[in-house]
């Protein structure tokens, strides 16, 4: 019985442990990367400037014309955000992205710094507001660039969940030292002086960028078709509509989409439902949204941890969803439980779940999206992300005022509960598709393929077709049309020419790109000298993968070129 006992006890405690030690594992492996580490810092500035500078914006704003003021602009700021996004991520699509975040940078630190002079000139309040809102417009193309950059500087898929649940952890963090350094410096300054500290963040951040070695493979491919004389040339309008296309054609992408929507309806109402809180259930006062937002940006930090720590349980999708439900269900012990208690938990939930959500969204997008539309699509989900906070935050008073607070929770929990456990057996199956692909490995270790991006040898990897062949067979003749190129699996087959014996190839090895790349017959002819697994992939697939990247390409030929001199 004793063995029993502390068995079930060490249980737990392993298991803290495990995710412990894959936690800093996945930290580490992120800080090891060069180019992970400068994005990750460069977001770190940035982040914490921007919210000294809203701190500081809202500061200057109320004493310009008090909350009328605050929400005039908020509101002015949101809606161009919400039209300008997929305009600034089809930027990012077109245009070297590291180039991109730079530009966003720069122009941001020059905005800044001219509304900081303004200021000191004691011009109208109009042209502080209309400068930053241009600074926040100026940064629409930032973070898609950053996050459709992301997939191309990461060495695994386990590495980039975790390189997203670093940015999300920071990002929480930022939450708490932003507004914490734009008050201080309040404190002891005046608002110009914390709008030039921002400007310096900015800088920071461009620093940063400037030192990430962006591999070839990650160069746009928008901008190869639009160099393309045979590419239809679109219009920009539709150009920028392909994230939301993409979306609408993928049903994983959609309900991805759906359900981060459904999250951010209750992110737009606890701007509503926190001060509620903080007056009728804590008791405090407005100065009791401070509290909860405290207690909220605590479990956001521990839910960024939590999802870094689950990186490798391949559940990305899964996690997801609950981090959904931790944004809906909470609401629910509120409703039934109105006390201090109820509301510290539910909203320190509500920050749990923020990161499973962000993080496992970013991945997901990552790993499936097109990469050629990765900024855009990002740009698609961005709008309607803003659009829906907007609307949460519309859609509360009007519920809290007509059922009063506890049953207004009730009902938007309940439907983003639905919303979410709805789409879960959708989740389930994108879960399988996002499982590591047979065959990865062996494409991995193919000179020609190893320039390219891991969502591009993901996608290549899930075309792969698998064949048998029996001992003995002759697979291939010389002189036959080339329509596949092959990788062998297991077994082994044997290259003749005319009569003679070339080679003897094994797993690993691979055949059939010469008739492809040069567009002629079978070169030689190939017989199972044992029962051969091989994986298959179409022309089209293979050519569009090799012949669209000039290190691949160049790889290809290198290999063409040896073997045409045997």
């Amino acid at each position: 019985m004793t063995d029993i006992s502390e068995e079930a006890a060490a249980s737990p405690l392993t298991s803290t442990r495990s995710a412990v030690r894959s936690t800093g594992d996945s930290l580490r492996s992120v800080f090891r990367n060069p180019n992970l580490r400068r994005v990750q810092l460069a977001l770190a500035g940035s982040m914490i400037g921007d919210w000294a500078y809203a701190t500081a914006v809202a500061v200057w704003a109320y004493g310009v014309g008090g909350t009328q003021a605050v929400g005039i602009w908020t509101a002015i700021r949101l809606t161009l955000l919400a039209f300008t996004s997929p305009i600034g991520a089809t930027i990012a699509d077109r245009l070297p992205r590291k180039k991109v975040m730079i530009g966003s940078d720069l122009t941001r630190a020059v905005l800044v710094m001219l509304a900081a002079l303004c200021l000191f000139l004691d011009l109208p309040a109009a042209t502080v507001f209309v400068l930053a809102t241009l600074a926040s417009l100026s940064g629409t193309a930032f973070r898609p660039a950053q996050r459709a950059l992301m997939p191309a500087l990461a060495n695994r898929p386990e590495e980039l969940t975790a390189s997203n649940g670093t940015a999300s952890t920071l990002e929480s963090l930022a939450f708490f030292v932003g507004p914490a350094l734009g008050a201080l410096l309040l404190g002891v300054a005046d608002v110009p002086v914390v709008f030039l500290v921002n400007a310096g963040t900015f800088l920071w951040s461009a620093l940063f960028v400037v030192g990430v070695r962006v591999p070839a493979a990650a160069a746009p491919r928008a901008k190869a078709d639009a160099d393309d004389e045979d590419t239809p040339k679109q219009s920009f309008l539709t150009e920028t509509l392909a994230g939301f296309r993409t979306i609408l054609a993928d049903r994983d992408l959609l309900v991805v989409t759906t359900q981060v929507s459904a999250q951010t309806v209750v992110a737009g109402a606890s701007a509503v439902f926190t001060i509620v809180m903080a007056v009728d259930i804590l008791g405090s006062g407005p100065r009791g949204v401070g509290y909860l937002d405290s207690v909220l940006g605590v479990g956001a930090i521990v839910g960024g941890f939590l999802a870094i720590a689950r990186a490798t349980r391949l559940k990305l999708a899964q996690d997801m969803t609950a981090g959904v439900v931790l944004w809906a269900l909470p609401l629910l012990l509120v409703s039934v439980w109105p006390h201090p208690v109820a509301a510290f938990v539910a909203v320190a939930l509500l920050g749990l779940g923020n990161p499973l959500v962000d993080v496992n969204m970013d991945t997901i997008f990552q790993r499936i999206a097109p990469d050629e539309v990765l900024g855009r699509v990002f740009g698609a989900v961005e709008t309607c992300l803003i659009s829906t906070m907007a609307l949460g935050a519309v859609l509360m008073p009007l519920l809290e005022s007509w059922l009063g607070l506890r049953t207004a929770l009730a009902v938007l929990g309940t439907a983003v509960t639905v919303v979410a456990l709805t789409g879960l057996p959708r989740m389930r199956r994108l879960d399988d598709r996002l499982t590591r692909p047979v065959g990865i490995d062996l494409l991995q270790a193919i000179p020609m393929f190893a320039p390219l991006t891991p969502a591009v040898l993901e996608t290549l990897a899930r075309r792969l077709t698998p064949v048998v062949v029996p001992a003995g067979e002759v697979f291939i003749r010389e002189g036959e049309p080339s329509d596949r190129f092959y990788v062998i699996s297991s077994g082994s087959m044997q290259v003749t020419q005319d009569t003679a014996v070339l080679r003897t190839e094994g797993p690993g090895d691979f055949f059939g790109e010469i008739g492809l790349l040069r567009d002629v017959p079978r070169t030689a002819t190939l017989t199972a000298v044992e029962e051969t697994e091989l994986l298959a992939l179409e022309r089209d697939d293979f050519l569009d993968a090799v012949t669209g990247q000039i290190d691949a390409r160049s790889a290809a030929e290198d290999i063409v070129t040896r073997r045409l001199a045997v």
